[in-house]
């Protein structure tokens, strides 16, 4: 991952030069990680493990306190770790002066509005120019290379086996509470860091809840069970959901989850180079549309994964951008019917050339 983020390092300087901006000030996690190799991990946005200060010219800077010094030194060979033994600021204002830096961007979707404060206090005083920026990093790493799309494929094939695991094992009167607990622990005994987000299980009405929250209910046979899960493996993210049903499915059950499977196979299908996540995003729901039952598909489509398990690209409305190779998308159609339940198919995908390439093996319930 060193030419990574080498790579990553001198196309930010290039573009900081052509904004005729002197350096900039990184504070967002997974961008920090994706630039340095540090893997610390914030505990909230206003107790950081530490800071990137990337200059156009000279050696990048990795600011954070004593706790993570070894760690950082292990991980951020190539930055040079600084120490804030009295805090973030009274290091900065020291690094502007010596650095002679006039120009400086910083993340402001990732600053608290009373860090953001304190920061224009000190570049007022250095008489230091702030630009804030959004997306800035993010816009690099939409293509992953091919190293990336390794680690993400063991991610998905780790849940996959994680989910095949605990499947087997279902049975009514279990609360949801309990399969997804069963779940989370599992990623954790097979070697995944943690979930990459909090694990989904919804049962019957609770199933027509996109982002239902696992209950006390006990499952029960013949309804539709919603299970949306991932985890983070080696930094990188997965994002995966199956619905099941605990004995023989009704025919109701079985003809919707062929609408969703019938969405979720357009969409993957129209995946390619150039096409706009707004086009795939129709070409899916167009399906579920036609069946009369459009209004209750309310969300987009899917969405890009890599160190976070929601980032770009977006396949939704609002998105007409052209995708581009590399890019990793879940496709996720669904169908929501309050007081009956839900189905939900999620796969994750490649964006290439002329296609796409799913990254998940498993069919569990895909071929009703």
């Amino acid at each position: 991952m060193a030419m990574l983020m080498q790579g990553a390092l001198d196309r930010i300087r290039r573009s900081l030069k052509r904004r005729q901006l002197d350096a900039i000030l990184v504070t967002q996690p997974e961008n920090r990680r994706y630039l340095s190799g540090y893997t610390a991990r914030d505990h909230s946005i206003n107790e950081s493990a530490g800071v990137l200060l990337i200059p156009c010219e000279g050696d990048p800077y990795l600011l954070t306190d004593s706790r993570f010094h070894l760690q950082a030194e292990d991980e951020a060979a190539d930055f040079r770790i600084k120490l804030y033994p009295r805090g973030l600021f009274p290091l900065l204002r020291s690094l502007l002066r010596k650095q002679r830096i006039k120009r400086l961007a910083f993340e402001s979707h990732y600053f608290l509005h009373s860090t953001s404060q304190t920061l224009t206090k000190l570049a007022d005083s250095l008489k230091v120019e702030l630009e804030p920026l959004t997306g800035f990093i993010e816009e690099l790493r939409l293509q992953k290379n091919d190293a990336e799309l390794a680690l993400i494929e063991r991610a998905v094939l780790l849940n996959e086996e994680v989910f095949q695991e605990i499947y087997k094992t279902l049975r009514p009167g279990q609360t949801e509470k309990e399969v997804a607990h069963a779940l989370e622990n599992c990623m954790r005994l097979k070697g995944a860091e943690r979930p990459s987000f909090e694990t989904i299980v919804a049962g019957g009405p609770n199933a027509a809840l996109p982002h239902a929250v696992p209950s006390d209910r006990p499952l029960v046979a013949g309804e539709t069970i919603v299970i949306d899960m991932g985890l983070v493996l080696d930094g990188y993210c997965s994002d995966m959901t199956r619905t099941v049903v605990l004995g023989p499915p009704d025919t109701k059950t079985i003809a919707l989850f062929r609408l969703v499977r019938k969405a979720q196979l357009a969409g993957l299908n129209s995946l390619r180079e150039g096409i706009s996540g707004m086009v795939v995003d129709k070409i899916a729901r167009n399906v579920i549309e036609r069946a009369g039952l459009g209004e209750r598909f309310g969300h987009g489509l899917g969405h890009g994964v890599g160190l976070n398990v929601h980032e770009g690209p977006s396949l939704n409305y609002r998105n007409r951008k052209p995708l581009a190779e590399g890019m990793v998308v879940t496709v996720e159609p669904g169908v929501y019917i309050p007081n009956w339940g839900g189905i939900r198919l999620e796969n994750m995908a490649v964006v290439e050339k002329d296609g796409c390439r799913v990254l998940n093996r498993d069919t569990t319930f895909l071929d009703l």
